[in-house]
Protein backbone atom coordinates (compact mmCIF):
# COMPACT_ATOMS: atom_id res chain seq x y z
CA UNK A 1 0.00 0.00 0.00
CA UNK A 2 1.51 3.79 -0.87
CA UNK A 3 1.89 6.20 1.68
CA UNK A 4 -1.81 8.60 1.86
CA UNK A 5 -0.65 12.28 1.72
CA UNK A 6 -2.60 12.94 4.82
CA UNK A 7 0.82 13.70 7.13
CA UNK A 8 2.42 17.41 5.93
CA UNK A 9 4.89 19.66 6.88
CA UNK A 10 6.15 18.95 11.11
CA UNK A 11 4.44 15.18 10.69
CA UNK A 12 8.22 14.38 9.23
CA UNK A 13 9.61 15.14 12.13
CA UNK A 14 7.62 12.64 14.48
CA UNK A 15 11.09 12.09 17.11
CA UNK A 16 11.44 15.16 19.08
CA UNK A 17 13.06 15.61 22.49
CA UNK A 18 10.42 18.39 23.94
CA UNK A 19 8.48 19.15 27.02
CA UNK A 20 5.53 17.48 27.51
CA UNK A 21 2.00 18.02 28.59
CA UNK A 22 -1.23 16.63 28.16
CA UNK A 23 -3.42 17.74 25.54
CA UNK A 24 -6.95 18.78 26.38
CA UNK A 25 -9.38 16.09 26.80
CA UNK A 26 -10.74 17.41 23.31
CA UNK A 27 -8.16 16.03 21.49
CA UNK A 28 -6.69 12.60 19.90
CA UNK A 29 -4.63 11.66 22.75
CA UNK A 30 -2.56 8.46 23.70
CA UNK A 31 -4.20 6.17 26.51
CA UNK A 32 -0.57 6.73 28.51
CA UNK A 33 1.87 9.46 28.21
CA UNK A 34 4.54 7.57 29.07
CA UNK A 35 6.50 4.03 28.67
CA UNK A 36 9.76 2.23 29.38
CA UNK A 37 12.31 2.62 27.07
CA UNK A 38 13.55 -0.43 25.17
CA UNK A 39 10.21 -2.02 25.91
CA UNK A 40 7.09 -3.35 24.20
CA UNK A 41 4.03 -1.14 24.58
CA UNK A 42 0.48 -1.05 24.28
CA UNK A 43 -0.20 2.18 22.08
CA UNK A 44 -3.44 3.09 22.29
CA UNK A 45 -4.93 6.23 20.71
CA UNK A 46 -8.16 7.73 21.44
CA UNK A 47 -10.71 9.13 19.38
CA UNK A 48 -12.89 11.56 21.64
CA UNK A 49 -15.17 12.84 18.57
CA UNK A 50 -15.87 13.58 15.27
CA UNK A 51 -15.68 16.60 13.22
CA UNK A 52 -18.32 19.27 14.05
CA UNK A 53 -21.06 16.44 14.39
CA UNK A 54 -20.00 14.25 11.23
CA UNK A 55 -19.21 10.87 12.11
CA UNK A 56 -15.38 9.68 12.08
CA UNK A 57 -14.75 7.20 8.61
CA UNK A 58 -10.91 6.70 9.14
CA UNK A 59 -8.00 6.75 11.57
CA UNK A 60 -4.41 7.24 10.44
CA UNK A 61 -1.74 7.20 12.52
CA UNK A 62 2.18 7.47 11.25
CA UNK A 63 4.73 5.54 13.46
CA UNK A 64 8.04 7.55 14.58
CA UNK A 65 11.19 6.71 13.55
CA UNK A 66 12.65 4.16 15.72
CA UNK A 67 9.51 2.03 16.45
CA UNK A 68 9.86 -1.36 15.23
CA UNK A 69 7.54 -4.88 15.17
CA UNK A 70 4.24 -2.75 14.86
CA UNK A 71 1.31 -4.94 15.04
CA UNK A 72 -2.18 -3.00 14.44
CA UNK A 73 -5.11 -4.01 16.74
CA UNK A 74 -8.32 -5.51 14.50
CA UNK A 75 -11.44 -3.77 15.14
CA UNK A 76 -14.82 -4.95 14.09
CA UNK A 77 -16.42 -2.79 11.58
CA UNK A 78 -13.31 -1.53 10.45
CA UNK A 79 -10.57 -2.66 7.72
CA UNK A 80 -7.25 -2.22 9.39
CA UNK A 81 -3.68 -2.08 7.05
CA UNK A 82 -0.91 -1.05 7.32
CA UNK A 83 2.34 0.79 5.08
CA UNK A 84 5.47 -0.85 5.04
CA UNK A 85 9.27 0.83 4.28
CA UNK A 86 12.59 -0.63 3.86
CA UNK A 87 14.79 0.11 6.66
CA UNK A 88 18.37 1.60 5.55
CA UNK A 89 20.13 -1.19 8.08
CA UNK A 90 18.57 -3.77 9.96
CA UNK A 91 17.04 -2.97 13.72
CA UNK A 92 17.48 -5.71 16.54
CA UNK A 93 13.82 -5.73 17.42
CA UNK A 94 14.67 -7.82 20.55
CA UNK A 95 15.19 -11.49 21.50
CA UNK A 96 17.66 -11.66 18.75
CA UNK A 97 14.97 -11.01 15.78
CA UNK A 98 16.37 -8.55 12.97
CA UNK A 99 14.12 -6.97 11.01
CA UNK A 100 14.85 -5.44 7.49
CA UNK A 101 11.05 -3.41 6.92
CA UNK A 102 8.80 -1.73 9.28
CA UNK A 103 5.38 -0.25 9.65
CA UNK A 104 5.51 3.74 8.88
CA UNK A 105 1.37 4.11 8.97
CA UNK A 106 -1.49 2.58 10.25
CA UNK A 107 -4.96 2.68 9.01
CA UNK A 108 -7.91 1.86 10.33
CA UNK A 109 -11.07 2.68 7.56
CA UNK A 110 -14.63 2.13 6.20
CA UNK A 111 -15.55 2.28 9.73
CA UNK A 112 -18.51 4.44 11.26
CA UNK A 113 -17.68 6.19 14.45
CA UNK A 114 -20.23 8.47 15.92
CA UNK A 115 -19.28 12.11 16.43
CA UNK A 116 -21.66 11.51 19.99
CA UNK A 117 -19.24 8.40 20.58
CA UNK A 118 -15.55 7.92 21.52
CA UNK A 119 -13.61 4.53 20.45
CA UNK A 120 -9.57 3.33 20.73
CA UNK A 121 -7.36 2.24 18.68
CA UNK A 122 -4.29 -0.02 19.49
CA UNK A 123 -1.08 -1.07 18.27
CA UNK A 124 1.52 -3.22 19.99
CA UNK A 125 5.15 -2.07 19.14
CA UNK A 126 8.89 -2.44 20.26
CA UNK A 127 9.91 1.25 21.33
CA UNK A 128 13.64 2.63 20.63
CA UNK A 129 15.71 2.44 23.76
CA UNK A 130 15.82 5.86 23.98
CA UNK A 131 14.76 7.29 27.57
CA UNK A 132 14.44 11.27 27.87
CA UNK A 133 12.93 10.79 23.88
CA UNK A 134 9.08 12.13 23.19
CA UNK A 135 7.95 10.05 20.30
CA UNK A 136 5.02 11.75 18.62
CA UNK A 137 2.40 9.69 16.83
CA UNK A 138 0.76 12.13 14.12
CA UNK A 139 -2.86 11.34 13.91
CA UNK A 140 -5.05 11.92 10.89
CA UNK A 141 -9.08 12.02 11.39
CA UNK A 142 -11.11 11.42 8.59
CA UNK A 143 -14.93 12.11 8.59
CA UNK A 144 -17.74 11.99 6.80
CA UNK A 145 -17.54 15.68 6.40
CA UNK A 146 -13.75 17.25 7.02
CA UNK A 147 -11.05 16.21 8.42
CA UNK A 148 -8.65 16.81 11.58
CA UNK A 149 -5.00 16.22 11.50
CA UNK A 150 -3.22 15.65 14.96
CA UNK A 151 0.21 16.18 13.48
CA UNK A 152 1.28 19.21 15.27
CA UNK A 153 4.39 18.77 17.09
CA UNK A 154 5.57 21.46 19.44
CA UNK A 155 8.86 23.71 18.72
CA UNK A 156 11.30 23.67 21.66
CA UNK A 157 9.98 25.88 24.67
CA UNK A 158 6.19 25.04 23.36
CA UNK A 159 3.47 22.77 24.74
CA UNK A 160 0.94 20.80 23.25
CA UNK A 161 -1.65 23.56 24.44
CA UNK A 162 -0.05 26.22 22.03
CA UNK A 163 -1.36 24.25 19.42
CA UNK A 164 -5.01 23.70 17.57
CA UNK A 165 -4.62 19.77 16.56
CA UNK A 166 -1.29 18.36 18.76
CA UNK A 167 0.44 15.18 17.76
CA UNK A 168 0.19 12.47 20.11
CA UNK A 169 2.67 12.39 22.05
CA UNK A 170 5.08 9.30 24.73
CA UNK A 171 7.67 10.09 26.62
CA UNK A 172 10.00 7.78 27.09
CA UNK A 173 11.44 6.87 30.76
CA UNK A 174 14.16 4.70 32.13
CA UNK A 175 12.75 1.10 33.55
CA UNK A 176 14.82 1.58 37.08
CA UNK A 177 15.44 -1.80 35.80
CA UNK A 178 16.51 -4.00 32.90
CA UNK A 179 14.73 -2.27 30.29
CA UNK A 180 13.08 -5.20 28.58
CA UNK A 181 9.96 -5.09 30.03
CA UNK A 182 7.08 -6.46 27.62
CA UNK A 183 4.49 -3.65 28.22
CA UNK A 184 0.47 -4.82 27.61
Amino acid sequence: MRAIPYFRGAAAAAVAVTAIAIPASAHVTLESSEAVAGSYHKVVLRIPHGCSGAATTAVRVQIPDGVVDVRPQPKPGWAVDTVIETLDEPVDAGHGNMVTETVREVHWTDGHLLDAHYDEFAMRVRLPDAPDTVLHFPAVQVCEEGVHRWIEIPEEGRSAHDYDEPAPALRLINSGGNGHSHGD
